[in-house]
């Protein structure tokens, strides 16, 4: 329970804040919350791959390590769509947002003030051509995974929560909701 005049100054700061005009409550609310970069991610999985599977990735510039289809969202844009986006931008893949699905957990909060919102999709690797510009991606490879090549930090950090890489088992893994 809360103590009575702790209740009573909450009140009374209640009262004062939803006195003051919309514009001036909005620019306090933004001022004092957190603040995050939200970014999407897509794994692309082949559908044809038989064992562990494949996923696609990327190696980016400088380009020491591989790392996920993916970028920041542009002011307004819902995250499937730019998920959808980002894919297009960096291998060619040209997907409706409809055909990416949410992965489980949709939501990944890093600590470094961003949020991926990650999705999936899987498509046949022997029939998707990858286009690649050379400038902010290098190279879209299909890799196994079970043999993964070196991967960014993020990226692998982000894969372990999915039960896949070198952080496999060290994240704490999704579940499904019902599961």
């Amino acid at each position: 329970m809360i103590p009575r005049a702790r209740a009573t100054g909450r009140a009374l700061g209640y009262r004062f804040f939803y006195r003051l005009p919309v514009p001036v409550r909005r620019r306090l609310v933004r001022l004092t919350v957190p603040k995050y970069i939200v970014g999407a991610v897509t794994l692309v999985r082949d559908s044809e791959a038989d064992g562990a599977g494949r996923l696609l990735l990327l190696r980016q510039p400088p380009g020491y390590s591989w790392t996920l289809p993916a970028g920041l969202l542009q002011r307004g844009e819902s995250p499937v769509v730019g998920a959808a986006r980002e894919l297009f931008e960096e291998t060619g893949i040209r997907l409706a947002p409809e055909r990416l699905r949410p992965a489980v957990p949709n939501a990944v909060v890093h600590a470094k003030g961003w949020v991926d919102m990650v999705f999936e999709v899987e498509l046949p690797a022997s029939t998707t051509a990858l286009t690649v510009d050379g400038a902010e991606v290098l190279e879209a490879v299909w890799h196994p995974l079970d043999d993964l090549p070196r991967l960014a930090r993020a990226t692998a950090g982000l894969l372990g929560r999915y039960g896949i890489g070198p952080q496999a088992g060290q994240v704490p893994p999704a579940t499904r909701p019902g599961a």
